[in-house]
């Protein structure tokens, strides 16, 4: 069974917002990610996402199945409020560790080693620094319990930048790019070697992180030329996501993967195909993997769950793919990224 290397996925909210036992919950088929899909689907591990919701409810993903959605835009988050949500779901994905389910890599020789075990390969993940001060302190404290990636945004705007809003018929040039908090983020980022998510960013605050130097990452966004929503990516920015050595990850969720997706809510596998050519032709095959999004997003027709991924290594087969260029999407490329960024 092909193994896949995820580029997002909210599992850790789910559990911190549904769940009063985690740990016990993550060994149940509840949910998109658990042991039981994990093990039925080869989903390796990946990036699990630390959100901070603007309530501790669980999740509720049937707001989006009607389709045409009209969300405004979030409010900013108090930093105390968000932090209290970061710390939670790392403390749970602390937990996991110690029964045994997953491994928090933090460098790539346990990266290299978990992701062939039995354990969840687990890089932490935050997905919006609204829990981080201009100070940053909150940044170092989360770095030391293994934070090695980070979005300044999340679909809303923090002191270091906007987010783009859930709007369709549009591209991502929606706002200002990082502001001066934000690029004194990035630069501390570096400096540890927590790696920079522009999922969610604008359009310029896009092109400051590459101007910084950095190489250019989008977990969980797809092509814009096939589904014109702010969230997704032009073919300039999947260009320089590959001039860059950077990558780019498929979101599974059907809002993202075509106007009809949006307009619906709903998608299938073959729009999963449409948007990986597409990628691979502008970002090239060394720079594209999966970025699910799984527990946080509406999920195409023949995926319901991580167990599901078979479904959609069999199409990619089908679809012409090789083996070889698969094995790249589902884990390759995004290992070989994490190695040189982890070290």
């Amino acid at each position: 069974m092909m193994r896949v290397f995820d580029g997002h996925n909210d599992a850790l909210g789910r559990l911190w917002c549904g769940s009063d036992d985690p740990v016990r919950d993550f060994a149940q088929p509840v949910g998109h990610i658990n042991m039981p899909h994990a093990a039925a689907g080869g989903f390796g591990g990946g990036f699990f996402a630390l959100y901070s919701p603007g309530k501790r409810a669980p999740f509720d993903l049937s707001i989006f199945e009607g389709g045409d959605l009209e969300l405004p835009m979030p409010t900013a988050l108090p930093e105390r409020q968000a932090l209290v949500a970061a710390i939670g779901q790392a403390g749970i994905a602390a937990q996991l560790q110690s029964a045994g389910y997953i491994d928090i890599c933090t460098d790539a020789q346990t990266l290299g080693r978990s992701f062939v075990s039995d354990r969840l390969t687990c890089v932490l993940h935050l997905e919006g620094a609204d829990c981080i001060g201009s100070d940053l302190l909150a940044l170092d404290a989360l770095f030391a319990m293994g934070l090695r990636s980070l979005g300044p945004v999340w679909s809303r705007h923090t002191i270091f930048g906007q987010g783009v809003p859930f709007e369709n018929n549009t591209d991502g040039d929606t706002g200002a790019g990082l502001t001066a908090d934000g690029k004194r983020l990035i630069a501390r980022c570096a400096e540890l070697g927590v790696m920079i998510d522009t999922s969610h960013l604008t359009m310029k605050g896009f092109w400051d992180v590459g101007e910084a130097g950095l190489p250019l990452v989008a977990t969980h966004s797809n092509a814009w030329e096939l589904a014109r929503n702010a969230r997704n990516l032009t073919d300039a920015q999947l260009r320089a996501i590959g001039e860059t050595k950077g990558m780019a990850g498929l979101n599974f969720a059907t809002l993202f993967l075509s106007d009809d997706g949006w307009r619906t809510g709903k998608a299938g596998l073959e729009d999963c195909l449409r948007q990986l050519d597409h990628m691979l032709e502008m970002a090239g095959e060394d720079h594209v993997g999966l970025g699910s999004d799984f527990d946080g997003a509406p999920m195409p027709e023949g995926i319901d769950h991580a167990g599901d991924l078979p479904n959609l290594v069999e199409a990619m087969r089908q679809h012409g793919y090789g083996e070889a260029l698969i094995t790249k999407i589902c884990n390759e490329n995004w290992l070989a990224f994490l190695s040189r960024h982890l070290g």
